[in-house]
């Protein structure tokens, strides 16, 4: 089975993360996208990060009735911070008849070169590449060693989990921007307040 692995922090899940994922699911090889749910990013404080079961939560109520997608607490069993390259290796450990492809902006693979070990992660692992705006890949340019597909329509959103925190936080409406059950449990338990 070809599996879509999304890393993120989901901090929280919005609709731009799910028309990537529905996008990669629905145009590509892959079978499904597992919304990999990072506890600790090592890229961003801990502090600025909602309890990683509340943020699965989400995920999990975003997706219940796609069948393509799915939520993956898999990195919640590694240890923190969660690195890419150890992630793939537990999960190819753990399901040696999946493909697994890493799926990532524009912009993050074009810092590929900086992740904890990065010759290691694009010797086991191929890219699925949606582009970002400003962040265009030459291709002439990139590692010849990296597998990728770069994805050129991929229709990207320009709104982020920042914007949405912020907006909360200023009792801004974020209706539309976020799945509408996941905005119920934002709501209902204050998060991000």
């Amino acid at each position: 089975m070809n599996i879509g692995l999304y890393f993120g922090s989901f901090n929280p899940v919005h609709i731009g993360h799910l028309i990537i994922a529905e996008y990669v699911a629905t145009h590509t090889e892959m079978q499904q996208v597992w919304f990999v749910v990072s506890p600790q990013n090592p890229l961003k404080k801990q502090s600025s990060l909602l309890n990683e079961y509340d943020r699965l939560h989400f995920v999990n109520i975003a997706v219940e009735n796609n069948e393509k997608l799915r939520a993956s607490d898999i990195e919640f069993k590694l240890a923190k911070p969660s690195y890419t390259v150890t992630t793939i290796a537990y999960l190819k450990e753990k399901y040696p008849r999946y493909c697994f492809s890493i799926i990532i902006g524009s912009d993050s693979f074009l810092n590929l070169a900086n992740w904890y070990n990065y010759e290691v992660l694009i010797s086991v692992v191929d890219f699925i590449v949606y582009e970002r705006p400003g962040f265009p890949v030459d291709e002439q340019r990139v590692d010849h060693r990296i597998r990728y597909r770069l994805l050129r329509d991929t229709p990207v959103l320009h709104i982020s989990a920042t914007y949405i925190r912020d907006c909360i936080r200023e009792k801004k409406s974020v209706r539309y921007l976020v799945h509408d059950k996941v905005l119920d449990e934002i709501e209902k338990s204050g998060y991000y307040l």
